[in-house]
């Protein structure tokens, strides 16, 4: 009671004009107030918040942001707004009918290119992001009312100050400077708004909006080669990404590759002729200067999607909300787009040499998946098989060569395909190459573990003539026994 006294009281002062330092301080203390639910009750009027969206920029849609003492007013009004949207209903609702998100995407087009006024995009865009999550009608009006892909995907541009080179390819600074903290959180909100207004883009969209996803695609790709002022804040912002990937149509994501340049192809050709003769397989994916190469195509971002995925198996924990998404990913990408699949399964899937261990058994990315696929989660093993299926062309005796029976039969039984065969997806004839060490052992290998078994010892290889001869006699005695059981007739089966 006696909080939500404060706040009203709060509320009474900041419609007076006062000195901007006493705006901030009392701004600060509702901030505080408003994380609890019960105080908000009495407060959450449409006059009050009316002067937090006035304090915030958000009423004023031809004022320019010039007042640079203004900002930290402005800056804790949107914390406010923030904490009071997530935590009350009633303030959820005014924000439809004071049509906050328009504000919000209007001062954002104010403070789009200017980097001293980040902390302002930032809280503008964590505003949006708790609007769109909790109404999806947000959503709707963002997409195609507000303009909300191509203005949250120039929000990123500016970000990662891109610098585009083709249409859907920007330049890399590899020696280039971290993302700054600032532009690192501006691009985290960023992606989590885009993420709520495309969450069902994947399902059904436009012709006419590929253009859009291709450069928005374009723009995460950027995102995935660059990196964030801590290894955290990297791992949060490719994560984000790798989330809003999720929701670009398949047919988009061959931004996530891209031809290379006459130089880059004019390095390839170097490293090619430096790698020996008795490598073919090998040939096909290079490095040089950092770049991930394959057939003629840049893999830098599939590459990064690769190790993102190792890091989050080997994590060992939370592999449902950290790990499918990356799966999920990598799968549908496969499938998609040949040269994708065909460079993931160079990396994941290498042509087999050693068969004397179980598939399961080791530390290949090959391992860690055959591993997952009988993993306690049903959604984890799933997305995890189901890769290594479309890795191998949804061809059962294939998937079978790199797990073996017994890590693949949940799979193959959903599937109905335990007696062979091949899934429902059309894959190029491509046929796939065993080196000379699979060939050899492939006659002893067991089916169901996947790998070369010794073979068991002849225990009559150590008997002596005696024992041989007493075991032979056993044996005939047993099987004079057996006969005779049967030769008696039994009381029950007769007829009479």
């Amino acid at each position: 009671m006696l909080c939500s006294k404060l706040c009203e009281g709060i509320f009474k002062v900041l419609v007076k004009d006062i000195p901007t330092t006493c705006q901030v301080s009392c701004l600060e203390v509702l901030r505080i107030l408003s994380r609890d639910k019960k105080v908000l009750v009495p407060v959450t009027t449409k006059e009050n918040m009316q002067i937090l969206l006035r304090l915030a920029k958000l009423n004023e849609s031809d004022d320019s942001l010039e007042k640079m003492s203004e900002f930290p007013v402005i800056v804790e009004s949107l914390k406010c707004l923030c904490n009071i949207v997530f935590n009350s209903q009633m303030a959820q609702q005014l924000s439809l009918e004071l049509n906050l998100a328009a504000k919000l995407c209007n001062l954002l087009r104010k403070c789009k290119d200017r980097k001293f006024i980040s902390d302002i995009k930032c809280f503008d865009l964590r505003l949006l992001f708790l609007l769109s999550l909790l109404h999806t009608d947000i959503r709707s009006q963002l997409r195609y009312e507000l303009q909300g892909l191509a203005l949250l995907t120039q929000i990123l541009e500016s970000a990662f100050s891109i610098k585009w080179t083709d249409e859907y390819e920007s330049a890399i600074d590899r020696n280039g400077p971290p993302l700054s903290p600032q532009e690192t959180d501006c691009a985290i909100e960023a992606l989590k708004a885009l993420f709520n207004v495309t969450v069902d883009s994947w399902k059904a969209h436009k012709e006419s909006d590929s253009h859009q996803f291709r450069v928005m695609a374009a723009v995460l790709r950027h995102c995935l080669l660059i990196v964030g002022p801590t290894e955290d804040k990297t791992e949060e912002l490719h994560s984000n990404a790798v989330n809003l990937l999720s929701n670009v149509p398949v047919s988009c994501l061959d931004v996530l590759i891209c031809p290379l340049t006459h130089e880059e192809t004019a390095q390839e050709a170097t490293t090619l002729d430096e790698l020996p003769n008795d490598k073919p397989a090998e040939k096909e994916t290079v490095l040089k200067n950092n770049t991930m190469v394959y057939n003629g195509m840049n893999m830098e971002a599939i590459h990064v999607l690769l190790n993102f995925m190792e890091k989050r198996i080997d994590k060992g924990s939370s592999y449902r909300e950290g790990l499918t998404p990356v799966l999920s990913l990598l799968t549908e990408c496969s499938r998609a787009h040949r040269n994708i699949r065909k460079f993931l399964k160079d990396q994941v899937l290498p042509p087999l040499r050693d068969v004397t261990n179980r598939p399961e058994v080791g530390s290949t990315v090959r391992n860690k998946l055959v591993r997952l696929m009988t993993h306690v989660d049903l959604g984890v093993k799933q997305i995890a098989a189901e890769f290594l299926f479309v890795l191998c062309k949804e061809r059962v005796d294939s998937l079978l060569k790199y797990t073996g029976y017994g890590n693949a039969a949940g799979l193959l039984a959903a599937r109905g395909l335990l007696a062979g065969g091949r899934g429902d997806n059309w894959y190029s004839e491509d046929e796939d190459t065993d080196t000379e060490e699979y060939k050899n052992a492939k006659p002893n290998i067991n089916l169901i573990t996947g790998h070369l078994e010794e073979p068991m010892p002849n225990p009559i290889d150590e008997m002596t003539e005696e024992q041989k001869e007493y075991e032979a006699m056993k044996l005939v005695n047993m099987l004079d026994k057996l006969s005779r059981r049967a030769d008696v007739k039994d009381p029950h089966q007769d007829g009479g």
